[in-house]
């Protein structure tokens, strides 16, 4: 059974930085190309950052400089450090996975910036 389990959104302030990450389980978690996409409310879910597995990465413009995509593949496990945060990054965001025709979607951890 395919999983993406996602954890460590939350609430921070402008200017903080938050680390949520995302466990893979049920498939070739290194044959695949790892991403973050987000939703903020009333708006389409768009893409933020991706990893592909020999670590090549490539960003939204949006938040190229400030935020950074990182892959463990010995424990299945794909982070998003996000630094310098803005109240424009609210969103729930979603871990994905692609190889070919085939993605896979987490459920999403919400990501809430406000002072």
């Amino acid at each position: 059974q395919v999983q993406l389990v996602e954890s460590g959104g939350g609430l921070v302030q402008p200017g903080e930085s938050l680390t949520p990450s995302c466990e893979a389980s049920g498939f070739t978690f290194s044959d695949f190309k790892m991403g973050w996409y987000r939703q903020a409310p009333g708006k389409e879910r768009e893409f933020v950052a991706g990893i592909f597995p020999d670590l090549t990465t490539y960003y939204a413009p949006s938040v190229k400089d400030r935020f950074t995509i990182s892959r463990q593949d010995d424990n299945k496990t794909v982070r998003l450090q996000m630094n310098s945060l803005k109240s424009e990054d609210t969103a729930v965001y979603y871990c994905t996975a692609f190889r070919g025709s085939v993605d896979y979607w987490g459920q999403g951890t919400r990501v809430t910036v406000a002072s």
